[in-house]
């Protein structure tokens, strides 16, 4: 699912207030500490990179607030039933991703909101893939909080990459991610239009073949107290800096598949 959200304190956050209001700690900071837990069935459809995949695999999604602290994560592991035929047999097993942010404003004790700005962090992003000479980066810089109309509170992220397999620091990515309820029942349950923008730009062409390249999930969510289900549509450009086309590094004979849409469906339990 893929949330990395301002998670599930703020789904009340449905509307832009007049005024916008600041982080405030004055009465302690773990007055917003919140966590969640919950495991997500999905299958891919047409999932662009260096290869197009059709897959299952299981997400362990979790996060939360303690104090300065807010953190976004998951698991993923692939080919759950082990199937020779899979496109994902032969790859990866697990794909991990961690995204820790500190408060400044906490940690400073000042209000350093600003504009539509409500509070500033330190972002950091860990991403691996368990493969020798796989997945294996980190990347940190400045992160925030802001209030969009009609979105409600929006998580905005701009990193550094550091490559570990490459001991080099390569490039930058802009993310933002969202989550909007915007129709209710008399039971509770709601439906969301949640997803996220990852963009790499200024990559060197010694490490990818094209400098730049992303991707935007869009997904109807319906959400109860214990599950959810949904489906995303996810467009791809030249993600991951593999130019759409191009023959693979690693493989001659092959072309990457890095750009067009792909599908998810999504079963989820909240713990």
């Amino acid at each position: 699912m893929r949330k990395s959200l301002v998670a599930l304190s703020v789904l009340a956050a449905t509307a832009l207030p007049t005024v916008v209001s600041a982080a405030d700690y004055s009465d302690g900071i773990h007055k917003n500490d919140y966590k969640f837990l919950q495991f997500n069935l999905m299958g891919a459809i047409n999932e662009k990179g260096p290869y197009e995949s059709t897959h299952d695999y299981l997400e362990m999604e979790f996060g939360g607030r303690n104090g300065v602290f807010d953190l976004y994560g998951y698991v993923d592991v692939f080919n759950l039933t082990s199937d020779s035929s899979s496109d994902k047999a032969d790859k990866d097993k697990i794909f991990m991703k961690f995204a820790p942010r500190m408060s400044l404003d906490a940690v400073t004790g000042k209000d350093l909101s600003f504009g539509p700005v409500q509070e500033l962090y330190l972002a950091t992003l860990m991403e691996w893939d368990g493969g020798k000479g796989g997945v294996n980066t980190q990347k940190i810089g400045l992160g925030s909080d802001v209030m969009v109309p009609w979105f409600g509170k929006m998580g905005l992220n701009l990193y550094g990459t550091y490559d570990s397999n490459k001991k080099d620091w390569n490039g930058y990515q802009i993310s933002t991610n969202w989550f909007k309820p915007f129709f209710f029942f008399d039971n509770g349950s709601f439906i969301s239009y949640q997803g996220y923008i990852d963009y790499q730009f200024a990559m060197e062409d010694e490490y990818v073949q094209t400098s730049n390249g992303g991707a935007m999930f869009n997904g109807i969510y319906w959400h109860s107290d214990q599950f959810a289900v949904g489906y995303g549509l996810k467009l791809y450009k030249d993600v991951y800096g593999f130019k759409d086309g191009e023959a693979l590094p690693w493989d001659a004979s092959a072309t990457s598949d890095s750009s067009g849409v792909g599908h998810y469906v999504s079963v989820t339990y909240k713990f």
